[in-house]
């Protein structure tokens, strides 16, 4: 049996559960000039004949891939549409146009999407249909600064969030304070057309207010929630001095506040989720089984410090090494969550990366050579931060060699260079994008 090619397979096997195109000719179909959509809560029908135009849009790593999927739907239905995506992850579509931009930071095409998209919803009225296509990374794709505020702002204030280890709920609470399309700005824009929204969730419990910023829901959190995170973390002095302005400003009634759940475009509003980590868990699941393993799902909900939690994993192996019952029948552990990272060095890598990493130094400290482990962490969507790799293995060779380079794999740690340690020991984990986004895997394989 080949531990290494089976974590591959079960983790091809998870992201092919959440690929956006077959999610989306499953859930969504056309019969007798009506649409249906349905998820495992939800049955939506709309009546075709009621608009006199439908137009697609969308934001998100998995946009392009959503979008040519609608096309197969709804196919001359479709009046136009526009979706924004990631450089790299654009797929072949013949009515919807696809748009490139910057992620995790956003660019200056972050701004022109958003301000081409945000102008066919605004040009909507109440005999329209916008079918809205959502995936994770809409918060650097779909960027359109507060009137006072510039691209470059929003830029420097991303790159402090991200580095400082605020969570994702964290930093999209900032970022919905400092736009006109985040925090359910886009559903006021659109209003009174009507709004259906097909979500692919990478956060946390499908949080509708925090994937993608919130676009099209109510956002619960205020300018002084924002103005606090950005004292949490202290980045008062850090941040650009207009959008510490802006925030102060908020927080005393000068600037209106984000719309809230008595707003009307939300009666025209609604949302799906069509794919999440949980269903990517559980393909995994049942591919380990398949393959034989004694597996069980760990949790779907994994947070925190990246590095600490490969400890967490290093600390679990170990555990499960001792108990000579369990490690006899080849258990496997499967979760699926989303880390941060602080920055501290100036480093290569991503959380996947960095809690691989994390995960070899504390084994070798917990169990020197250990010859039985092997782990995987990856990003569903293929990329874990600024990076050409999804994510990292730790297989029994890497650890043999940590009797040697030890000291060398925590000084990479200390510097965040989790990427460069890797690529030496070629325990990279590189698939190219996978045009989904359901936040990250993590496999722990005791033999």
């Amino acid at each position: 049996m080949n531990h290494l090619d089976n974590l591959v397979k079960i983790y091809r096997e998870a992201v092919q559960a959440v690929d956006p195109g077959r999610l989306i000719t499953s859930r969504v179909k056309k019969e007798n000039g009506k649409l249906f959509i349905s998820n495992q809560e939800t049955i939506l029908s709309e009546d075709l004949h009621r608009y006199k135009e439908v137009i697609v849009l969308g934001i998100g790593k998995a946009a392009a891939r959503m979008a040519a999927a609608i096309e197969q739907v709804l196919e001359s239905d479709i009046g136009r549409g526009l979706v924004i995506t990631k450089y790299g992850h654009t797929v072949k579509t013949k009515k919807i146009k696809v748009m490139e931009a910057g992620h995790p930071l956003p660019d200056e095409n972050s701004v022109r999407g958003a301000e081409a998209l945000s102008e066919m919803a605004r040009e909507a009225d109440e005999k329209t249909l916008i079918i809205n296509l959502i995936s994770g990374g809409g918060s650097a794709l779909f960027c359109l600064p507060a009137e006072t505020l510039t691209l470059a702002d929003k830029i420097k204030t991303t790159k402090l969030l991200l580095a400082s280890g605020a969570d994702i709920d964290e930093m999209n609470c900032v970022r919905k304070h400092l736009s006109r399309v985040k925090g359910g700005g886009l559903a006021k824009i659109a209003y009174p057309a009507r709004l259906v929204n097909l979500i692919l969730s990478d956060v946390i419990s499908d949080r509708l207010d925090t994937i993608a910023s919130g676009i099209t829901a109510p956002d619960p959190t205020t300018f002084a929630d924002a103005l606090a995170i950005a004292r949490k973390y202290s980045l008062e002095n850090k941040l650009p001095q207009a959008v510490m302005e802006h925030l102060l400003q908020g927080t005393k009634g000068r600037i209106p506040e984000t719309p809230k759940g008595n707003d009307p475009a939300f009666k025209n509003t609604t949302n799906i989720i069509i794919g999440n980590n949980t269903l990517a868990c559980q393909a995994a699941l049942t591919e380990a089984q398949n393959l034989g393993y004694n597996a069980r799902i760990l949790s779907t909900t994994l947070t925190g410090e990246a590095a600490e939690t490969g400890m967490m994993f290093a600390r679990k192996a170990v555990e499960l090494i001792s108990d000579k019952r369990v490690a006899a029948k080849n258990f496997l552990l499967i979760s699926g969550g989303e880390t941060t990272v602080t920055i501290r060095g100036e480093g290569k890598g991503g959380r996947n990366q960095e809690m691989a990493l994390a995960f070899a130094c504390a084994l070798h400290r917990l169990k020197p050579g250990a010859q039985n482990v092997y782990f995987l962490s990856a990003g569903t969507d293929g990329s874990d931060g600024p990076t050409d790799a999804a994510g990292a293995f730790v297989t029994p060779k890497l650890m043999e060699e940590m009797k040697k380079i030890a000291a060398t794999a925590q000084t990479h740690l200390a510097r965040n260079d989790s990427y460069n340690f890797f690529a030496k020991t070629g325990g990279l984990f590189k698939t190219g994008p996978t045009y989904t986004n359901v936040c990250d895997i993590q496999i722990l394989l005791v033999v």
